[in-house]
């Protein structure tokens, strides 16, 4: 592994902020420094500014190569995953560039983080020391070959399979990603007596439940309103999938985070309402659409819906602290042209399709409606099947 020198490091430090290709043009300046390398390094660290703060404000630290950080979680989600479990002993089977194993070491007494890239890994381990990451020992090896040889029990282990193919291209499907866990669970729970398991957005959770069943609690994590990742708690006797928890969060750039807790059975058995648009509009955030709390979160807020499929919701009064947006109607329109550009004296909205049968660019080159602006266009299709647009703004 490469390490750096003070004088490369004060060069990282002092040109932090500036562009690689203008960096490079001034190669000559710096016959003495690997500026390639440093380059790499300044880019990476840019890259991180935002999603791995403590790595990236730590003047010594290396970074791989850029897509391992790409593919890591970012610090806010590694942190509230770390929230959910504590105990003496994590096993961080797919440990990566260690954001995960980092965290985990603040609620278990110990982490072992494994990692197959040996250079990866020996990152990571240099990189734990300077962060004073103690208890956490990391070892090159794969997932398989390190629990063949593991007698102990840990309390957890933690598995994050590679989603990517041979050709680089994006898997989600269990069976796909290495390693298989479908495979694996039985040597899992013989090593441990939880398995948190960690999957790509894309992936189905009702299939994902079929396929493991035994799961005891899933989590949908969102940052920003942007699915990040999907969590499985798997335990040898947990319920039935039906009954298996599920959590909607989304976390807030103010360090909040908005929840929604139920199973499949309270979202089947919850009853619905349908109603025309009323005062208030809601657009659930992506955490709760992905967990599939469609009748639930009506019935939880007592709101209406506007449609089956639309998951759009309507209220005479409003909701506080709706986990979503929340806006007032202005007007409802038919989805007429003119119609809609005389409530627009700007010509300018911003757009979402919920159940519609075209598109944003399609409506956006129909109407020729700019983007921006303080007004808010839903164009959906209401409980008598007709296609309608919402005219809002922010409540």
């Amino acid at each position: 592994m490469r390490t750096f020198s003070p004088q490369e490091i004060a060069f990282m430090q002092e040109h932090r902020h500036e562009e690689a290709p203008a960096l490079m043009l001034q190669a000559k300046r710096y016959p003495h420094l690997p500026l390639p390398e440093l380059v790499q390094q300044i880019k990476a660290r840019q890259k991180a500014a935002q999603k791995l703060p403590t790595w990236a404000q730590h003047p010594e630290v290396v970074f791989p190569v850029a897509l391992s950080v790409e593919q890591s979680s970012s610090e806010t989600a590694a942190a509230y995953k770390a929230s959910l479990l504590s105990g003496k002993l994590l096993i961080d089977l797919t440990g990566g560039f260690g954001v995960d194993s980092f965290h985990f070491a603040r609620r278990f007494a110990e982490v072992i983080h494994i990692e197959q890239n040996p250079e990866l890994q020996e990152i990571a381990r240099y990189n734990f020391g300077l962060l004073r990451a103690h208890n956490i020992q990391s070892l090159a090896t794969t997932a398989e070959a390190f629990l063949e040889n593991f007698t102990g029990k840990a309390d957890v282990l933690y598995i994050d399979p590679a989603r990517r193919g041979g050709a680089n291209e994006k898997l989600h499907l269990l069976q796909d990603c290495e390693p298989d866990v479908l495979h694996l669970l039985p040597l899992l729970f013989s090593k441990a007596n939880a398995v948190l398991l960690k999957t790509s957005p894309m992936l189905d959770i009702d299939l994902a439940l079929a396929q493991l069943q035994c799961v005891a609690k899933v989590w949908v994590v969102a940052v920003q309103n942007e699915v990040k990742e999907v969590l499985y708690l798997l335990q040898p006797d947990a319920p039935q999938p039906a009954h298996a928890a599920r959590t909607a969060v989304n976390l807030l750039p103010t360090g909040t985070a908005q929840q929604l807790c139920f199973t499949k059975a309270d979202e089947e058995a919850a009853p619905v309402s349908y109603a025309d648009p009323e005062l208030y509009i809601y657009e659930p955030n992506a955490a709760i659409l992905k967990a599939g709390a469609y009748r639930y979160l009506g019935q939880h807020l007592h709101l209406h819906k506007l449609h089956p499929n639309s998951h759009l919701y309507t209220s005479a009064t409003l909701v506080p602290d709706f986990p979503g947006r929340s806006f007032e109607c202005m007007a409802v329109s038919r989805y007429n042209k003119k119609e809609l550009l005389r409530q627009l004296p700007g010509k300018q909205a911003n757009i979402t399709v919920r159940n519609f049968p075209e598109s944003v660019a399609e409506i956006r080159r129909k109407t020729g409606i700019r983007e921006g602006g303080q007004t808010y266009l839903f164009f959906t299709t209401d409980m008598h099947q007709k296609p309608i647009v919402l005219i809002c703004r922010k409540a």
